[in-house]
């Protein structure tokens, strides 16, 4: 969450909106405006009258009304600043537990993945249910595992899910030292990342996301150790079985051509969701398929609710209390009270005859 927070004297404050705290001063200035241009008015109307006409002509108090009406206003103000700032206090501290899975995605970045059978491509495409994901987790771990030729990790496990995002964002074909398929080695990556970070009970599954070309062999071996370590393996194939040419692109994105073989032939590259249905059964899960333009990522939520929850944080937690209203009523009484006295007329009415 956004804001600042401090102690004073030992209580916790946070202020979720600063920039409301900052304009508070304006509405004192504000209600000094006003009562400076009461006064104005006031002595520009006792250089109109004479001054032995003055007490009948003139209402006294005149300036004084209008210097207190401005006094209110901005006082209102200030403290309506206050309030929209929403000032908070913690006043409790409570255990907070965390449970969730461990999960780790194993996502392909080799040359591959830039075929458009998949709009904008199979990789971007990824990228962005991927993230909509993340943004569906809760208390769940992640780490991210990129592959081509080799695979590394990208993301340790972490709860910070705008780090994984960040981290996610910066896949791409290019920055990867080797081209290939390792699915294997991808399998086995993560394997090594859920093991290093395994907690308790908590259940742990990989999400291999890929065209499922796998150029290394051993992949149905690797799904199979990992089912037998108690790790679910789902997959996400992505493209089309049919086949697709692999684009090559200029530095601004544009296709300035296609992949082409020692023979000048066109590469198309195939999606193998047979195999990669084979694998998901070896490690003791499924092949998510979406509808529509959707790959299925998303689909893995259901699954993840269907496995064991275990405690993977727990930690003292500051719980605040909204205090806003401390500010906002007295804000309205002095709102209330400068309108009502009225803008305070200088002249008397004319008795009638």
């Amino acid at each position: 969450m956004t804001g600042i927070q401090t102690t004073i004297l030992g209580l916790h404050l946070r202020i979720l909106s600063p920039v409301w705290l900052w304009l508070a001063p304006l509405g004192i200035v504000l209600g000094v405006l006003a009562a400076w241009r009461s006064m104005q008015r006031q002595a520009q109307a006792q250089a109109l009258v004479p001054e032995q006409r003055r007490p009948q002509i003139l209402r006294y108090g005149g300036a004084a009304q209008g210097t207190l009406r401005g006094s209110l206003l901005g006082a209102g103000l200030f403290f309506l600043f206050l309030a929209a700032a929403g000032p908070q206090c913690g006043e409790r501290t409570e255990l907070v537990k965390r449970s969730g899975i461990d999960l780790v995605i194993a996502l392909d970045a080799s040359n591959s993945m830039l075929a458009r059978d998949v709009k904008p491509s199979r990789l971007d495409r990824a990228k962005l249910e991927v993230t909509a994901l993340l943004e569906r987790l809760k208390g769940d771990r992640v780490g991210l595992v990129v592959f081509a030729g080799e695979a590394f990790v990208q993301c340790p496990l972490t709860t910070d899910y705008s780090a994984a995002r960040l981290f996610l964002r910066a896949v791409e074909p290019a920055a990867m030292p080797q081209q290939g398929t390792a699915i294997a080695s991808a399998l086995l990556e993560a394997k090594r990342v859920l093991d290093g970070g395994s907690r308790g009970s908590a259940a742990r599954a990989v999400l291999l996301i890929t065209d499922g070309e796998d150029q290394q062999g051993d992949a149905l071996k690797a799904a199979g150790e990992l089912g037998e370590s108690g790790i679910r393996v789902y997959a996400v194939p992505v493209g089309t079985e049919a086949g697709e040419p692999i684009p090559l692109t200029d530095k601004n994105g544009s296709v300035i051509g296609y992949k082409k073989d020692r023979e000048g032939k066109t590469v198309l590259t195939h999606t193998d969701v047979a195999g990669l249905r084979e694998l998901a059964a070896r490690g003791g899960g499924i092949a998510l398929r979406g509808s529509g333009t959707e790959l299925g990522v998303l689909e893995l939520l259901p699954e993840l609710d269907k496995l064991q929850k275990g405690e993977l944080e727990s930690r003292l937690s500051v719980q605040y209390d909204d205090k806003y209203i401390w500010f906002a009523w007295p804000a309205f009484a002095l709102l209330c009270l400068g309108a009502a006295l009225g803008e305070g007329a200088l002249l008397r009415r004319r008795s009638a005859a």
